[in-house]
């Protein structure tokens, strides 16, 4: 069983929110760290989506 860590930096999955609607297979996701204290909303950041073939936003997924 993985260790729970009082860490600031976590890992955290962005997903793309323009694919959920466009109704194509598959998913674009990114895995990326945050650091817990600095930034405590969800991120959203603009990533190539190879699927879609276009710049689109990815948020962050629980």
């Amino acid at each position: 069983m993985a260790k729970k860590s009082k860490q600031a930096r976590i890992q955290v999955i962005l997903e793309c929110t323009e694919h959920k609607a466009s109704g194509k297979p598959g998913t674009s996701r990114y895995i990326t760290t945050k650091n817990r204290k600095n930034t405590t909303a969800r991120l959203e950041l603009k990533k190539y989506n190879p699927i879609l073939r276009k710049v689109t936003v990815h948020k962050e997924i629980k």
